[in-house]
């Protein structure tokens, strides 16, 4: 059985225990024009983007500014995280959704959804109007998003999308 539940600063190295491997067919891309227009790749991903480091790094950063981390747990296995920060920012009164990964034998089970929804709840909490994204360029990814009611984001975050420019910014109203 699935359990949920917020995960602490010291578990911050079980994040190694998601089998982040993906294969990517498809990715959107910016034509000539700046129009997005899918791209096949045929990728497969067997870490984190961006590696460990980067996240684990992250993680911490989250909880130690403020944020929270959820984990799915199978057993005492990780299986799903999602951070998400604790302070807003924009007219738009975002609030940053860092990370969310799913293992890859346990994706297509509403494990990512449930993440998901424990952030925004986590998000409204703390007075944010919305949940702003960089979301991965994968057809895959962005159909997630999109099936969650993410669209993209009003006001793009120029930080944020030039740590990454194939990153596609995304948000997410919170009723």
């Amino acid at each position: 059985m699935l359990q949920y539940r917020t995960l602490q600063v010291e578990e911050a190295e079980r994040i190694a225990e998601i089998d982040a491997t993906n294969f990517i067919k498809n990715v959107w891309r910016r034509d000539g024009s700046g129009e997005y227009q899918l791209t096949e790749i045929n990728w497969t991903d067997r870490e984190l983007p961006n590696g460990y480091a980067w996240h684990l790094r992250h993680f911490r950063n989250t909880l130690a500014n403020g944020g929270t981390a959820f984990g799915c747990f199978d057993g005492g296995m990780l299986v799903g995280y999602a951070t998400v920060e604790g302070s807003v920012f924009g007219q738009q009164g975002y609030v940053l959704l860092d990370q969310l990964f799913v293992s890859n034998p346990y994706r297509g089970r509403g494990i990512g959804k449930a993440l998901f929804v424990l952030c925004a709840e986590r998000a409204r909490s703390i007075g944010a109007k919305k949940i702003y994204l960089c979301a991965g360029s994968s057809e895959n990814t962005i159909a997630f998003y999109g099936k969650l009611g993410c669209r993209a984001a009003a006001e793009p975050n120029q930080t944020l999308q030039a740590e990454d420019p194939r990153d596609i910014q995304l948000e997410f109203p919170l009723k």
